[in-house]
């Protein structure tokens, strides 16, 4: 399992938010690098966030989800079209889940297990 995982869940539909563009990034100097990402399956999950083989560091990292384009695809208007979550792994053999919840309006997020 990789060692950063993520689902998505549109807290208004009570149903997973599936097809949502995810981007994870680590943060190098000034920059962050692209480390990561894929779609969101059925079940708002994005198995391949990281490859396989890759090896997590301490840092500070960035997941971003294109929340626009799922909201424009349901045919809704969103007032948040990109909603990124900054944060910092100090321990790399940990697992850390960084699930989003989403309305047109509004998000939230937590350190899932």
């Amino acid at each position: 399992m990789s060692g950063i995982t993520t689902h998505v869940l549109d807290t208004a539909k009570g149903k997973p938010g599936k097809g949502i563009q995810v981007t994870l990034e680590k943060k190098s100097g000034n920059e962050y690098q692209r480390i990561g990402g894929g779609k969101t399956n059925d079940d708002g999950r994005l198995p391949g966030l990281l490859a396989d083989d890759y090896e997590l560091e301490s840092g500070i990292y960035r997941i971003s989800f294109d929340t626009g384009s799922y909201y424009k695809s349901e045919g809704l208007k969103c007032f948040y079209p990109e909603a990124s979550i900054v944060f910092e792994i100090e321990n790399p053999t940990e697992h850390f889940h960084v699930p989003l919840l989403i309305s047109g309006y509004g998000y939230s997020t937590y350190r899932g297990s």
